[in-house]
């Protein structure tokens, strides 16, 4: 339905600057732009927020009137071919057509200590971070992405049924199903190159995303299980909390969709 003049609102600029601050985006080398990646409107009425990018996702938010698509996986990433050409055409050409501002954060919304991925996967799955004397969470791995903690004392098996029934999604493990686990790793996404830096932090399992086939050596030759719970699976929980966050300091209804992808 159309927007009343009576709606809350934020400019598209205001809004920008907040999350950057917010989630510490200048903070980060990272492998796309954080922020606003597509200008549109400057008042934003309503958001739609999700995982990435896509056409799909795009077509929700117009069905939606929304002024504003938020998400972790934008566009314009390093070694893509710049050209504006095929889906990326089509892309490009609805959020113009339909003047919707798309921003996008990435790795910021992977590290941030309350709202990020990493955060919100440890509260789903009920994992308990490791603290550091500054009272942030213990972190290491590439720009400090990867966590540790503790989970309830459980076998692999047992591990792998707690992390299906909260992601909805059979997680891949490498290990034995009677291994017992009581300290973890974990990053979300494609972070199956980090299993290295969790092995040497000493923990019984990683926890990540995706999986590489040099993952399955080296779990089983590091004596380390490996959990590969879903890209899309363990990074739906950041942006709904980003949108969660603005709707509390605008007032705006944020509306996260779920695409769901088995990647």
């Amino acid at each position: 339905m159309p927007h009343s003049p009576s709606d809350p609102s934020v400019n598209h600029l205001e809004l920008e600057s907040w999350l950057n601050q917010l989630i510490a985006a200048d903070q980060f080398k990272d492998y796309a732009p954080n922020g606003l990646q597509v200008e549109g409107c400057p008042d934003i009425r309503r958001i739609v927020t999700g995982v990435t990018a896509s056409q799909a996702l795009i077509e929700h938010a117009i069905r939606n009137k929304a002024d504003a698509v938020i998400v972790h996986h934008g566009w314009f990433w390093k070694n893509e071919s710049p050209c504006v050409r095929g889906f990326r055409r089509r892309r490009m050409a609805s959020v113009l057509a339909h003047d919707i501002n798309l921003y996008g954060y990435h790795l910021p919304l992977d590290a941030h200590p309350t709202l990020g991925n990493n955060a919100q996967l440890a509260r789903v799955l009920g994992l308990t971070p490791d603290i550091n004397p500054s009272s942030q969470p213990v972190t290491f791995g590439h720009a400090g992405l990867v966590w540790s903690g503790q989970c309830d004392p459980c076998t692999a098996d047992t591990l792998a049924q707690r992390i299906h029934q909260a992601l909805d999604r059979q997680p891949l493990v490498v290990g034995p199903a009677e291994r017992m686990i009581r300290r973890v790793a974990w990053c979300t996404g494609g972070a199956q190159s980090m299993l290295q830096d969790a092995i040497d932090h000493g923990v019984d399992a990683y926890i990540t995303g995706e999986a590489s086939e040099q993952n399955f050596h080296m779990a089983n030759e590091a004596d380390i299980v490996f959990v590969a719970a879903g890209h899309h699976a363990t990074e739906r929980y950041g942006i709904q909390a980003l949108g969660n966050a603005i709707h509390n300091q605008f007032g705006i209804p944020v509306d996260f969709i779920d695409l769901d992808n088995p990647i």
